[in-house]
């Protein structure tokens, strides 16, 4: 179910689906680089102005599903006007800045986006454009990523199924009101509280 907090901006709504801290995993694979499942942790937050922070972690997983090594991290803001066209700015850890373009779909929470804008540092890899697809699916946040680089035309490099982890908040929020005082969750005669 898709929530809208009370104090979200009123220009974000179209957007509210993406709220919220989110985990899973997924696959990573493009010429020239090592294929891996990964890990990831993905935030999107508001403060009340007019657009979304956005936060991305990411890291190799190995055969039992254990971090092995950082893989990307990526952090933005995202915005939508009363067309429902999306925008984008995203700075990555590996020495690249994208401004995005695109669009949420009609009657659905799903976003197409593709680059517009790309600046890269002399260390970052090779890479001239992108896409994404995001969608809020089952409650859950699954998304795709395409790329290319002046040697490998547009094909897909990444995609992730994330579901959603409580915060403190709500996870406080949904406490029972009988819940014993004290600084323990267990029963006087040291059993677990059950609710």
């Amino acid at each position: 179910m898709i929530e809208i907090p009370s104090d979200l901006n009123p220009a974000l709504v179209p957007l509210a689906f993406l709220l919220g801290h989110w985990e899973g995993a997924g696959v990573a694979d493009f010429p020239g680089a090592e294929k891996c499942n990964f890990g990831q942790e993905v935030t999107f937050s508001h403060d009340g102005r007019d657009f979304l922070e956005y936060t991305s972690h990411s890291w190799v997983l190995d055969s039992e599903g254990k971090k092995v090594r950082p893989l990307e991290s990526e952090s933005g803001y995202w915005r939508v006007d009363a067309d429902r066209k999306v925008e984008v700015v995203m700075v990555r850890d590996q020495g690249v800045v994208e401004v995005w373009y695109g669009e949420l779909a009609h009657q659905k929470p799903q976003i197409d986006l593709v680059t517009d804008a790309i600046a890269r540092t002399a260390a970052s890899g090779p890479y001239s454009g992108g896409k994404r697809l995001y969608g809020y699916v089952n409650s859950d946040l699954m998304w795709v990523g395409e790329k290319s680089t002046p040697d490998v035309p547009l094909r897909p490099y990444m995609s992730a199924h994330l579901k959603k982890v409580a915060g403190l908040k709500e996870w406080a929020e949904s406490l029972p009101d009988d819940m014993p005082d004290g600084v323990s969750f267990f029963n006087p005669d040291g059993t677990p509280y059950q609710g």
